[in-house]
């Protein structure tokens, strides 16, 4: 396949979106072409292995934080938060449990090339590393952001969490039932523990409520 049709198979409104966030984030700076950037992306993101972590959760995520930016404080660089979502998952494998850091490591060697500051590419990959514990300190902006972006899933109606809920399953396909059930009872348990699911005003009186109710819900299924 030529490199031209390899481009017109890719995601164009994925594409758009990575190019206008690249550029801003630059704020002027000189770089290469965005594209090659973001066709590595999205070949990432449509890896076979992927059930949930795909390209339509990038774009929930990326829907999510555009709902988000409204109500963000003034301090947010919600370009860099948008950098974060793109390499988040980047690297996955549900058989592995260093993804987040390969997938930071990923975006500190592919920003500084693609025209980004040390400190911007430091920050991203910050970003990334925070959604191993989704837990931000109180007054991070960019990471309250992203972390709520993230596990907006959560709050979605009862059909749209159980497909999410089906999607593990399969990427965790390897892993038998019982094993698999006691592992997602534990995630689940360790959600519900926490005082606040969402850090941002918007996330907490918007999403909180349903998010338990489908936590709390998948986990009596469970058992």
């Amino acid at each position: 396949m030529d490199a031209m049709a390899a481009e017109a198979e890719l995601p164009q409104d994925l594409v758009e979106r990575w190019t206008r966030t690249l550029l801003a984030a630059r704020a002027g700076r000189e770089g290469p072409d965005p594209a090659p950037y973001a066709a590595n992306l999205l070949d990432r993101w449509a890896e076979p292995q992927r059930r949930y972590h795909t390209t339509e959760h990038l774009r929930a995520v990326l829907r999510r934080i555009d709902e988000l930016a409204p109500y963000a404080p003034e301090s947010a660089d919600l370009e860099l938060v948008r950098l974060g979502a793109w390499f988040h998952d980047a690297v996955y494998r549900p058989d592995r449990s260093e993804n987040e850091e390969r997938s930071a490591t990923l975006a500190e060697r592919a920003l500084p090339e693609a025209g980004l500051t040390p400190a911007a590419t430091a920050e991203v990959a910050r970003l990334v590393r925070l959604t191993v514990t989704h837990d931000p300190a109180p007054g991070d902006a960019n990471g309250e952001l992203l972390c709520d972006a993230d596990l907006a899933i959560l709050a979605s109606d009862e059909d749209a969490y159980r497909g999410y809920a089906a999607a593990v399953r399969e990427e965790y396909a390897f892993v038998p039932d019982d094993a698999f059930r006691a592992g997602r009872a534990a995630v689940l348990r360790q959600l519900l523990d926490l005082p606040r699911l969402f850090r941002t005003s918007y996330g907490t009186e918007h999403w909180e409520g349903a998010a338990r109710r489908n936590l709390e819900r998948e986990l009596g299924e469970l058992a």
